[in-house]
């Protein structure tokens, strides 16, 4: 019995925007929103930053 291993995706069909904090829920098995109000979070924290880290997330996977 092997596993297949888990790879990050964008999830497209419960993603509001891209997808990629779907995705990223997905990989991490956790609720979306928490991964969502990580990225609103780090974006009014980190000035924007996380704003191109979402983009590139989206634009490197798959």
């Amino acid at each position: 019995m092997s596993q297949e291993p888990v790879k990050l995706h964008l999830n497209k069909a419960s993603g509001k925007f891209l997808g990629v904090c779907a995705g990223l829920a997905d990989y991490f098995k956790i609720d979306p929103m928490i991964v969502r109000l990580i990225f609103v979070a780090g974006t009014l924290v980190g000035f924007g930053s996380f704003i191109l880290i979402y983009l590139l997330i989206a634009f490197l996977v798959d």
